[in-house]
């Protein structure tokens, strides 16, 4: 009784309309099935037919309020909304039957039984179809509506065209393109499928359309990329619904439907991980995340809610980062973030943490990670990079940490630049410390570049264009492999769950994309064209930088793991390490920074600076 009644709190002023009007097209299904059985005047069945007349319709009303029918806006309602309806109007049919037989109340023929069924899903039925059929119409007859082309007829683009044609979007479904050649000629909800996207120019050339709509969520960066530079050479919109990952609830609307994103045109395949493994190891432990304000610090801080630690501890530097992170955390959740303003290579402001919250699993991302502004402060890169690390590897020894898992760079690899220099020395003190700590499990995971990460090339790219130009490119030749801060942080978190202690990941990155073709691509993105509206600039390379990054030092020494994209290698500091002298040369450095350059050659004899 008291489900029905919050039933039909939820009721709207609309919802009592229907409840009436299924109760009378019920009694009106009924009725019919008496009289095409027995008459239209049925005197020697009066009695029953009230009783059945009141039996269902009653019956009906109250399932259909108790499963929440009568608050369900069936303007917008769905397949499942339909199949649903259906299931409970037999249920109540069957119900009512039952009602019937166990009071004994009227005599139903089975004829009668069999019409009053299908009258009343016929009538019920239509009721609920002819609110969307009158918002169809309605929706349809608006003329400043966009002629839209949607690419992709699959469950994604079909959805989206009906849901489209639901509601007062400025958006039309006029036509498909598929490249199942199957279904061209055919239609879908309606919708004619005019061709595959080999046809994309000749239609767009041929048919006007306002619009086109990439929908197909699965595809990779590359093919999305192929459609797209078709259609920057024709004067039409361009908009996308976004890729699996961002669709994580797995609802496809027309809210979804945004502009063409940088993102859209590099990303590649979600890397697919199973969750359980990380679960196991994250899930009821506190958890250290160091540069928890950064682009990747935040992301795991993200990600990590969602495998059940028992707490977090968000460390960082900048205050200002690490209370935006705070502000941005999902809001109901049961797990605490603990936020920490710290230095980590202040042992003493570290080693209190430690003593505090004793984490048992860390993911060391704090660093300093820009190139050039490294290239003349080496002592300050050696302090947070180095020291830093050296603080938090040793205490994690100490205290009993389970893992480790630090943030490396495909810039420690043959390193030309400082920051790349102190990164190959941090993978060299975790070698160091799972030697003197064999308990704590410790491991690198080196990735390249970030789109969206602070400091990268993007956001610099779009103040430029905003300015009006020039964009400032450093070389035309200049290569760099990009992913997905998402992506980034899926492998950091599947690295703690495959390592046993040791290890160094990298990520299979695909291909390296051209800074000037990505420079190009954002100032059409940004609705101009290149060399015409915005110039590109050549300004030189940097000091430190190299035109093409690296991502392993010696590819045989590289193994697959249970992960296809993931490889892994031991991280191996070298027959010229002297473990003995590390530290002492590392402290030296850090008190003579005159001399912080040279030393920082001495720990890592392959960093060649260019």
């Amino acid at each position: 009784m008291s489900a029905f009644k919050e039933q039909w709190r939820k009721v709207s002023g609309m919802g009592y309309v229907v409840a009436l009007l299924d109760f009378l097209l019920l009694a009106l299904a009924v009725y019919l099935g008496y009289a095409l059985r027995l008459g239209i005047i049925i005197p020697r069945y009066f009695n029953d037919w009230i009783h059945v007349m009141l039996i269902i319709p009653t019956v009906c009303v109250i399932v259909f309020a108790l499963f929440g029918q009568y608050s369900t806006i069936w303007q917008h309602a769905g397949t499942e909304d339909y199949m649903k309806f259906l299931w409970l109007y037999v249920i109540s049919i069957l119900a009512s039957l039952l009602v019937n037989s166990l009071l004994k109340l009227a005599v139903f023929p089975r004829t009668s039984f069999a019409v009053s069924f299908f009258a009343g899903l016929f009538l019920c039925g239509g009721l609920r179809f002819s609110w969307l059929m009158v918002k169809t119409i309605h929706v349809g007859k608006k003329s400043e509506r966009l002629k839209t082309l949607i690419i992709g007829a699959g469950e994604a683009g079909t959805f989206l065209a009906r849901d489209l044609m639901r509601n007062e979007s400025e958006l039309y479904p006029a036509a498909f393109l598929d490249d199942d050649e199957h279904k061209t000629g055919r239609h879908i909800s309606g919708i004619k499928v005019l061709g595959t996207t080999r046809d994309l120019k000749i239609i767009l050339e041929r048919e006007h359309f306002d619009v086109v709509l990439i929908a197909i969520p699965s595809a990779n960066g590359k093919k999305i990329r192929e459609i797209y530079n078709t259609l920057s050479e024709l004067n039409v919109q361009v908009r996308i619904l976004p890729s699996l990952r961002e669709l994580a609830d797995g609802k496809v609307s027309v809210s979804g439907i945004r502009k063409v994103k940088l993102e859209d045109l590099l990303g590649r395949e979600p890397v697919r991980m199973s969750l359980e493994p990380s679960m196991n190891y994250i899930r009821n432990r506190c958890v250290l995340i160091t540069g928890a304000g950064g682009s990747i610090g935040s992301e795991i801080v993200r990600q990590v809610l969602h495998n059940e630690p028992s707490e977090i501890i968000a460390l960082g530097h900048g205050e200002q980062s690490i209370y935006l992170l705070s502000e941005h955390l999902p809001e109901h959740t049961n797990i605490p973030v603990r936020t920490v303003i710290a230095d980590v290579a202040d042992e003493v402001s570290m080693r209190d943490v430690f003593s505090r919250f004793k984490p048992e699993v860390i993911f060391h991302a704090a660093a300093h990670k820009h190139v050039p502004l490294m290239e003349f402060n080496p002592r300050e890169a050696m302090r947070v990079n180095d020291l830093g690390t050296r603080t938090i590897a040793r205490l994690a020894g100490e205290f009993n940490t389970k893992r480790m898992v630090m943030i490396s760079t495909d810039k420690a690899v043959n390193p030309s630049s400082v920051m790349g220099a102190t990164k190959r020395l941090a993978e060299k003190i975790l070698e160091r410390e799972q030697h003197l700590h064999p308990e704590t499990k410790y491991m690198a995971v080196r990735f390249g570049n970030v789109l969206g990460s602070r400091g990268s090339v993007i956001p610099k790219f779009e103040e430029q264009i905003a300015s009006g130009g020039p964009v400032t490119v450093t070389h035309p030749d200049m290569k760099r492999y990009f992913m997905l801060i998402p992506e980034a942080v899926s492998l950091v978190i599947q690295a703690g769950a495959l390592g046993h202690g040791g290890e160094l990941f990298v990520l299979n990155m695909g291909e390296p994309v051209v800074i000037k073709e990505m420079a190009e691509l954002l100032i059409r993105l940004s609705g101009f064209e290149p060399y015409k509206d915005i110039n590109i600039v050549y300004t030189g390379i940097r000091p430190g930088e190299k035109l093409y990054e690296e991502l392993f030092y010696d590819e045989n020494a590289v193994h697959g793991t249970l992960h296809p994209k993931i490889f892994v290698s031991n991280i191996k500091a070298g027959q010229d390490t002297d473990f003995a002298e590390l530290d002492t040369t590392l402290e030296y450095a850090l008190r003579h920074p005159e001399d912080a350059l040279k030393l920082l050659k001495q720990l890592v004899p392959e960093f060649l600076r260019v």
